[in-house]
């Protein structure tokens, strides 16, 4: 592995981590300023997530650098246009992915909803600028490192299957919730195969944007919608029955 990669790597986990000490710094800024005291650490939160990873992305583009500059041997790529049609695909293939994986979790007695999720829901209400860091930012990080290094790099040295399995697993262990894990597995494999399909790290930093951002838009944007559709289906099948 180059040793860019591992520094960028190591700015990823320093980004994850540093909430620890970046959080109380905002919520004493946001004191002093006058923020009211029942919002202070959401908020402090949800700005120290918009920060950090803005600067992550920014530290991780200039160090590798030196890769966007370089020419691609064009031989192991797909055409642009077959390309954009497996970026639009692998939105439905990652959701589809998504949806067998949560089956199999709930059939093993696992909530389906995902705290990672649903905290990051929160503080879009609070401050509707992460909406650009779960749907942009975040997706284009985690591509970079999860497919692009950390897969390209097995690539290298196994076939896809042991490379898109453990990149995947490990990307789900950086979740955080080890009940998902099957779920985020199930989602990182996809993205390793658009990758490795194409040969563009852009059709799979695409689809995961394009799904992340469509997520985001069921759960924030039309969340009121969907839960009176549910109550409204219950309440017709309770009657059928």
């Amino acid at each position: 592995m180059k040793k860019e990669y591992w520094f960028v790597i190591i700015t990823y986990i320093a980004m994850q981590l540093s909430s620890i000490v970046g959080v109380p710094i905002f919520m004493l800024i946001g004191s002093s300023i006058g923020m009211p005291a029942d919002e202070l650490q959401v908020k402090s939160a949800a700005y120290w997530i918009v920060f950090s990873f803005l600067v992550a992305l920014s530290l991780i583009l200039f160090l590798i650098r030196k890769d966007m500059r370089e020419k691609v041997d064009t031989r192991n790529q797909d055409s642009i246009p077959m390309s954009i049609l497996w970026a639009i695909a692998g939105v439905f293939m990652a959701l589809f992915a998504q949806s067998i994986a949560g089956s199999i979790e709930q059939m093993l007695g696992v909530e389906p909803e995902s705290e990672n999720t649903q905290q990051l829901i929160s503080l879009i209400y609070q401050v509707p600028m992460v909406i650009f860091v779960t749907s942009v930012i975040g997706p284009i990080l985690e591509e970079i490192i999860f497919r692009k290094i950390i897969f390209g790099s097995l690539h290298k040295r196994f076939n896809f299957f042991i490379s898109a399995l453990l990149s995947s697993v490990i990307f789900g262990l950086a979740h955080g919730e080890l009940e998902h894990l099957l779920l985020y597995s199930a989602m990182g494999f996809t993205f390793a195969f658009l990758y490795a399909k194409t040969g563009r790290i852009l059709v799979s930093i695409s689809a995961h944007v394009a799904m992340n951002t469509l997520v985001i838009i069921l759960q924030v944007v039309y969340r009121k919608d969907i839960e009176k559709m549910i109550d409204t289906a219950q309440a017709f099948i309770g009657g059928l029955l």
